[in-house]
C-alpha cells in the first residue's frame, strides 16, 4: 500500500468507521504507555519543563491533521498587535530540510528549508518568526529583540516549554474522530486532556452533539471565510463569487484538504480534486494537468511555488472570523494574563 492509500485509509477508520482499524490497538497501547510515563516525568520533575524570559502562549490541538492553528495564531497575533503587544512566533517548521536548526524566517524566506507554515506566518501576521524543533531554544532567541509575548504554532505536546496559556483547536465536522489515540485514532492526547486547556476554539460547526464533553460543548465556535482569490504571479486580485459556475483543479496539501475543495463548493465552483499529504513539497511541472483550467491552492501550498508562475495558478487567502461576544472576552483574557506576567516580573 502505498503512503498516500495508507494515509487515506487511516482517515477512513478516524472518521469514517472504516473496518480492520483495530488491528492498530497494539501501536495506540504503546503510544499511550509512552505519552503517559512521559508526562509522568515531567510532572515529578525528573524531565524539566524550562521557563523563558517572555511569557508563552500555545495554540495548539491534540488531534493529528489539519484544524486552523495557523490561521488562529495568525489571528491572535494581530489582535495582540492591537492592545499593545509585540508578539514573536515560534514554529516546528515541518516539511522545512533546516527546520532542526533555529532560523529567522521573514516574508521571502525559502519554504523547502523553512517549512510552509513558517513563511505564511511571517507574512501574514507582520510578526517576527523563528523555526525550530527545539522550542526552548527557539523561545529563548527572542530574549534580545523587541517582543513581549511568543506565541508557538502547535506545540501541546512539547511540555518542556513551559506556557501561560494555552489555546487547543479542534475541527468542527471531524471533531475527535473515534476518539482513540494515534494510530488507531486521531488523537495524541486523550480528550482528558481539554480539561486544562484555558480555552478550546472549535472550528466550523460541531458534527455531533451527543457524547461531547463538557469542555467541547463549551467550545469558541469561528469559521475561515474567503472572499477573494489571488494570483500567484501578484498581477490580479478577484472576488471569489467570480469563479462561480467554473471549473478549476483544486490542489490541496493541508491536513484537511477536503475543508479546501468544500470552501470552493461553497462558492459555486465546480471542483478537480488534488489531495496531498500534509506539507508536501509541490513543484510547477506536478500542477500542469493538460488543460486550461485555472489552478487553485491554499496560501500554505502557494508559499512552496514562488511568484514565476503562469495566470492560471491562484490562491485562497482565508480570514479568521469569531463572534466579538465570544472573542472580545478571550483576547481581554490573554491580556490580563499576560500583564499579570509583566506585574510579577517588575
Amino acid at each position: 500500500m502505498s503512503a498516500g492509500a495508507t494515509y487515506r485509509w487511516l482517515h477512513r477508520v478516524w472518521y469514517g468507521g472504516a473496518r480492520y482499524g483495530w488491528i492498530l490497538l497494539p501501536f495506540s497501547a504503546l503510544y499511550w504507555a509512552i505519552s503517559a510515563c512521559r508526562r509522568l516525568l515531567y510532572r515529578i520533575g525528573i524531565l524539566r519543563t524550562h521557563r523563558v524570559s517572555l511569557p508563552v502562549v500555545v495554540v495548539g490541538n491534540i488531534t493529528a491533521g489539519g484544524t486552523g492553528k495557523t490561521p488562529t495564531v495568525v489571528w491572535l497575533a494581530r489582535a495582540l498587535k492591537e492592545r499593545g503587544f509585540q508578539p514573536g512566533i515560534v514554529s516546528r517548521g515541518y516539511g522545512g530540510s533546516k527546520s532542526d536548526t533555529p532560523m529567522r524566517v521573514d516574508s521571502d524566506s525559502d519554504a523547502g528549508l523553512v517549512g510552509d507554515e513558517p513563511v505564511l506566518l511571517a507574512r501574514r501576521s507582520a510578526c517576527p518568526v523563528i523555526v525550530d524543533a527545539n522550542r526552548v531554544r527557539a523561545a529563548a532567541m527572542f530574549s534580545g529583540d523587541a517582543v513581549d509575548v511568543i506565541i508557538t504554532d502547535d506545540g501541546m505536546q512539547h511540555y518542556r516549554l513551559g506556557r501561560d496559556y494555552e489555546i487547543c483547536v479542534i475541527d468542527g465536522p471531524r471533531g475527535l474522530g473515534n476518539r482513540r489515540l494515534l494510530p488507531w485514532g486521531p488523537l495524541r492526547e486523550l480528550p482528558e486532556r481539554l480539561v486544562e486547556v484555558d480555552q478550546l476554539l472549535v472550528n466550523g460547526p460541531m458534527q455531533r452533539s451527543d457524547g461531547l464533553s463538557v469542555a467541547e460543548q463549551n467550545a469558541v465556535r469561528f469559521d475561515l471565510v474567503a472572499t477573494e482569490a489571488c494570483r500567484l504571479n501578484g498581477s490580479l486580485t478577484r472576488p471569489i463569487s467570480r469563479f462561480g459556475d467554473t471549473t478549476v483543479h483544486a490542489v490541496a496539501g493541508i491536513g484537511n484538504p477536503e475543508r479546501f475543495f468544500d470552501l470552493l463548493r461553497a462558492r459555486g465552483i465546480q471542483v478537480i480534486e488534488h489531495a496531498l499529504v500534509d506539507h508536501a513539497p509541490i513543484r510547477r511541472e506536478d500542477l500542469e494537468f493538460g488543460d486550461n483550467f485555472d489552478v487553485f491552492m491554499t496560501e500554505k501550498d502557494a508559499v512552496k511555488l514562488g511568484r514565476k508562475v503562469k495566470d492560471k495558478f491562484w490562491y485562497v487567502p482565508v480570514e479568521l472570523h469569531m463572534d466579538p461576544v465570544h472573542s472580545a472576552p478571550l483576547i481581554e483574557q490573554i491580556e490580563s494574563r499576560l500583564r499579570e506576567w509583566q506585574d510579577t516580573r517588575r
